[in-house]
């Protein structure tokens, strides 16, 4: 049986403190463990600090079970070394995802749609991270408070 190539693609060109990857078709646990948690593991000791750049293009499909569970452990146990997080992607349950979570990431979160993809790398490689202060959170809208219903 023949390797099946993975579904996310790292991307070269950008400042040495991102890593850019690239989400193709259905993403799975093997996607995790063989691409992105050991290039971000890289990236981190060599840099202290990531700003991760995921990018969502047109044939994206989503994630398998194991890969969303990977994804939430990700996240958790990566939180003091993730400086920022940019997200391209024009699929709304995506989108409405990074925004609910965004709150618990330490450092600004960017959300750009597929056109942006420029606008996305400019963001990445030109924002620099500080060691220091709270976390930023840069959507478009936050979800209201119980308080501002009454």
């Amino acid at each position: 049986m023949a390797d099946k190539k993975p579904n996310f693609e790292v991307l070269e060109g950008y400042a040495d403190d991102v890593l850019a990857i690239s989400a193709h078709s259905k993403i799975t646990t093997e996607d995790y463990e063989n691409v992105l948690i050991p290039e971000f593991e890289k990236k981190a000791r060599a840099e202290g600090k990531v700003k991760l750049l995921l990018i969502f293009g047109d044939d994206f499909t989503g994630y398998s079970v194991g890969a969303a569970w990977d994804d939430a452990k990700f996240g958790f146990l990566h939180l003091k070394e993730m400086a920022g997080l940019a997200v391209v992607s024009d699929v709304e349950w995506l989108r409405l995802g990074v925004k609910a979570l965004a709150p618990f990431i330490h450092g600004p979160v960017a959300l750009f749609h597929s056109d942006e993809l420029a606008e996305a790398t400019k963001w990445v490689n030109e924002w620099k991270h500080h060691t220091h202060g709270k976390p930023a959170v840069e959507v478009a809208a936050k979800l209201p408070t119980l308080e501002d219903k009454a």
